[in-house]
Parts: C-alpha cells; sequence; structure tokens
C-alpha cells in the first residue's frame, strides 16, 4: 500500500460491524468532523450503500470518501473506503439478520488481513451481532477470541480502557457456572503479566500498580466463603510480587470500587466479566473502550453493542467510537517509541556489521571531553 508525500499519520482501520444497528450513525457523526483527517488516515471497511442509507434516513451530514475494493494508495483528508463486496443490501434497522452477519464478518476478514500486512497502524472494530455472525468461518466468542486465534496469540487479555480506568479479566465471555472452573494460579498470573507489560509498552506506564480482586463475596472472608483466593489467586500475587511487580490484593469487589481505591492503581484484573465490566461501565460507559492486550498489533473497539433498540432513531452517542480511534493511535505511537527507545544506543556501525557489542569501556575512551571538566 502506497502513502502519498511521506505522510506519516497512522492509518486506522474501521470495520463496520451489524448494518443493523448504531454503527453506521456512530461513524458518520465521528468522520463528519474534518478535524479527525488532520490527525489519522481513515480507511471503513463497509458498504457505500449502507453509509448513503444512513446519511439520508439519519439527517446527517454527509461525508466526502473514496471508494475502492482495496487498499493500494490513500486518500488525503477524506475517508477511505474498502468496499467489502458488490452485493445487493437490505437493511434491517433494528433486527439481527443473516445478511448482517455475514456483512460484519467480511468487512471483519478484510481488515484482519490488511491488518496483519501492516498496511493499517490499528484496527477499530465497530460492534458486531454475536449471534448471526457465527458460521463456519466465525466460530467465537467475539472479537477478542477471534484476534487471538488469527494471530495464534496464546496470551491475550480483555481490557477496558477510560481516562480513569482500566480493568482486565481473568475470564471473558463464559457461563458464571463455569468461571471458578476455568479460574487458575496460571491463568491468572498469564493474564498479570500481559497486563503488565501493556500497561508498560502500550500506556507508558514506567512501574505499575496492579489491584487483583477476589472471587467470592468479601474475598472469601479468609475461607469462609470459598477457598479460591488462597489456593488460586493469592498464589499467582505473591509469584508476580516475586518478579517484582506492583500487584496487590485479593480485594474484595464491592468495597473496592465503592471506597474509590481504584484510583489507586493504574490497572484491576477482575475474575470475570460481569465483576469488571459493571463498574467499568459505570464509570465510563460514554468514553470507555474495549482493548485486545497481547497481540501482536493494535486492536480496540467501542465498549458498548449493537443497540438495536435505538438503531435509526439518530439518539447514539459516538463518544466511544471517537475514544477508540483516538486510544488505537496513542498505543500505535507508544509502542513505536518504546520500541525506539529500547534499541541499543551503544551499537555502532561496525559492531551492527560485525553482529557483537562493543565493549563499553572502549566506547567511552572515544567521547570528547567534558568543556566543564567532569569526569564520566
Amino acid at each position: 500500500m502506497e502513502r502519498k508525500n511521506n505522510d506519516d499519520r497512522p492509518i486506522i482501520g474501521i470495520s463496520h460491524g451489524d448494518i443493523n444497528g448504531i454503527n453506521y450513525e456512530i461513524i458518520i457523526k465521528v468522520l463528519e468532523d474534518k478535524r479527525i483527517y488532520e490527525l489519522y488516515n481513515c480507511v471503513l471497511y463497509g458498504s457505500s450503500k449502507a453509509l448513503t442509507h444512513y446519511q439520508t434516513s439519519l439527517g446527517l451530514q454527509p461525508i466526502s470518501f473514496q471508494s475502492s475494493k482495496r487498499l493500494e494508495q490513500l486518500s488525503l483528508n477524506s475517508l477511505n473506503l474498502i468496499q467489502i463486496n458488490d452485493n445487493e443490501i437490505k437493511i434491517d434497522t433494528g433486527k439481527s439478520t443473516e445478511m448482517a452477519g455475514k456483512m460484519a464478518y467480511e468487512a471483519l476478514r478484510k481488515s484482519v488481513s490488511d491488518l496483519s500486512k501492516g498496511d493499517l497502524d490499528a484496527l477499530v472494530t465497530a460492534p458486531i451481532d454475536k449471534s448471526n455472525i457465527q458460521s463456519d468461518e466465525f466460530k467465537f466468542a467475539g472479537h477478542t477470541d477471534y484476534l487471538a486465534a488469527v494471530f495464534q496469540t496464546k496470551d491475550y487479555l480483555m481490557f477496558l480502557v477510560s481516562n480513569n480506568l482500566r480493568v482486565g479479566v481473568v475470564t471473558g465471555h463464559i457461563p458464571i457456572s463455569k468461571v471458578a472452573e476455568t479460574i487458575t494460579t496460571e491463568l491468572i498470573m498469564s493474564r498479570l503479566m500481559v497486563m503488565h507489560k501493556s500497561l508498560k509498552i502500550d500506556f507508558g506506564i514506567r512501574n505499575p500498580r496492579i489491584a487483583v480482586l477476589g472471587l467470592n463475596p468479601h474475598a472469601s472472608d479468609s475461607g469462609l466463603i470459598g477457598n479460591e483466593e488462597e489456593k488460586k489467586i493469592l498464589p499467582a500475587i505473591e509469584k508476580a510480587q516475586r518478579d517484582k511487580m506492583l500487584v496487590y490484593g485479593p480485594y474484595p469487589a464491592d468495597g473496592f470500587f465503592a471506597s474509590d481505591a481504584f484510583q489507586k492503581f493504574d490497572g484491576i484484573l477482575a475474575m470475570y466479566h460481569d465483576q469488571g465490566l459493571i463498574p467499568f461501565k459505570s464509570f465510563s460507559f460514554k468514553d470507555g473502550v474495549n482493548f485486545t492486550a497481547g497481540l501482536p498489533v493494535v486492536r480496540t473497539s467501542p465498549d458498548h453493542g449493537v443497540a438495536f433498540d435505538i438503531a435509526g432513531k439518530n439518539k447514539a452517542s459516538e463518544d466511544s467510537l471517537r475514544q477508540a480511534i483516538y486510544l488505537a493511535a496513542e498505543i500505535v505511537h507508544n509502542r513505536k517509541e518504546h520500541e525506539f527507545y529500547s534499541k541499543n544506543p551503544l551499537k555502532t556501525k561496525s559492531t551492527q556489521d560485525s553482529g557483537k557489542d562493543e565493549d563499553i569501556s572502549s566506547l567511552l575512551e572515544q567521547l570528547p571531553d567534558s568543556p566543564i571538566g567532569l569526569s564520566i
């Protein structure tokens, strides 16, 4: 894919998700502000027919876009729309349909393909209907598990992020009846390591502080209400501490959030979906973002669903999608910055050619004397 004029703005892909929900409404509301193109190259994987339909039916500001079937050259200062197919489409606003599921998967498949080739710097996934997207090609509980499978990532984390709160979950989209048996010390440790690394690299926090929640009410009250805290959670916390990670807990979830203790931590690890997402959405529903930590690529998503109940009514807020785009670009920047500063600054050209590191003392001898008489 060719960039014009050495354009270094990040290329942010957006997969359109379900065409019958609020997705096109929020996409249009975000992208109608032309200032966004001063910061990012935006690429929508979707349908020009759906885009035009919602612009007209909702009375929204028309968006200027360049349409093509593949990402070969970016159009500056306007939306780039990758047409996922030429088929006739039927939009049934507010309804779950088989066609919408197929179109959601096709947009996801094409955008992930370009992401994997490096043609996109990051991908923002608009919400899907997890029931109608199911097929022989997509047998996953959601975007997170699909992306982990595509990029062959074993250790990953559903990470909910806002300006003042970051919450990850040990178990994601599984029945509550299976949570206790699924949680293991090894799984908790895996999630902690992903969160710790992400906080450092993706968010630029040098020594992140992480809180771990208990599973049972009152974090088991010293074993009176279950033993998962003692047998599974505490051993993971102690292992993390031995590895020099600033990890604390387990904390009772209700008191932890009620007392504002969460504000003292850079990240919070909950044991299951609703334990983490209910307080997160209570505090950060409008600007919350779902980020998949641990992937070799950057993927974010708005922290809400397809919202069939308000689809087509011009009532949806675009704030979460806008924040998902901002966060994706910020993480791209932070990863590049980390990579730059992680390189060995003492390697010379001759060192790189030989593949060996020069002795630091010999490099110091090459430095000029300090002009103010300081010794090194």
